[in-house]
């Protein structure tokens, strides 16, 4: 891992795993779990934000977040209903989203997630050290392009729209609810982790976007990855625009200085962009100046 991937990721995991998500991501919410529409919900813990489907058919669960808080989420669905589990998404790769697979893993059926997605977690556990790949739960169940199945009278179908935030991103629909899971497609008004490494594309990341807000209803409820304490982990597809909006002005910045010969660290000496100020998120640690260096790199193509 060289020291620029080691900074970002430190950042991430520091924000999601030591500081209190009911305090970063959740204030004034008293439970953990919250039901949005039709038997899906959300569970805040520590980690990205899990999704739930729970009817008198099964339980699907969306991300796992670390082994302690995924116990939490099991435990707090079982005393919620009588069903068994079902099955359990991965939307990505990372440690925030894949490392409490090791709670469900004797409880679903499955693990489901992109193609990409058992590489880029064991190639992040190896960057990481012997312990951490010991400790890692594949999914044992992936797909290309798209995937679906149905729980009870619910139908879920997960679509990858190709590299944005990371090679192996899944978009989780759950249709008659409609409600959509974006995982880490978007950091509601918080700098995101760009994940170059692993495969990002902020060009491809803002056509993802755009695709979504075309290709899904336009009242659909959507979960974030994580969010502003000021804006909350959940929202609508103007949420997304702004996410959208975000990643143009960054690229945008980034281009203009590359043209007028601004050198990487000159880009870097912001704090926000004009007319994004909310993103310096209260307690987040992931600088703006990580996300500009991720955007030097795609723009100059520098590996």
């Amino acid at each position: 891992m060289d020291r620029r991937e080691f900074l970002m990721k430190s950042a991430l995991m520091g924000a999601s795993a030591t500081l209190p998500f009911h305090k970063l991501f959740a204030i004034g919410q008293d439970s953990p779990f919250t039901t949005l529409r039709r038997n899906v919900g959300t569970f805040v813990g520590s980690g990205g934000t899990i999704g739930w489907l729970l009817n008198g058919d099964g339980i699907m669960v969306v991300d796992a977040q670390f082994p302690e808080s995924a116990q939490n989420c099991i435990s707090g669905l079982e005393d919620m209903g009588n069903a068994s589990f079902d099955i359990l998404i991965n939307t990505h790769h990372h440690g925030d989203h894949t490392a409490g697979n090791s709670a469900f893993e004797n409880r679903v059926q499955k693990i489901v997630a992109h193609q990409n997605v058992p590489d880029l977690q064991q190639a992040a556990a190896e960057r990481n050290g012997q312990e951490a790949l010991n400790a890692q739960v594949y999914p044992d169940t992936t797909y290309t392009d798209s995937w679906s199945t149905e729980v009870g009278d619910e139908t879920v179908r997960l679509t990858h729209y190709g590299p944005a935030h990371t090679a192996g991103d899944t978009v989780v629909y759950f249709e008659k609810a409609n409600v959509i899971h974006m995982g880490e497609l978007v950091f509601n008004r918080a700098h995101p982790f760009i994940d170059r490494g692993s495969g990002a594309s902020i060009s491809n990341w803002i056509i993802t976007l755009e695709t979504v807000m075309d290709e899904y209803p336009g009242n659909a409820i959507y979960i974030f990855g994580h969010g502003n304490s000021e804006y909350g982990i959940t929202g609508t597809k103007d949420d997304l625009g702004v996410m959208r909006d975000f990643l143009t002005a960054l690229t945008e910045y980034t281009q203009k200085g590359i043209s007028e010969g601004k050198s990487l660290d000159e880009l870097k000496a912001v704090e926000t962009l004009n007319g994004f100020e909310e993103f310096k998120a209260p307690g987040w640690r992931l600088p703006l100046s990580a996300n500009i260096e991720v955007a030097y790199a795609e723009l100059t193509e520098e590996n």
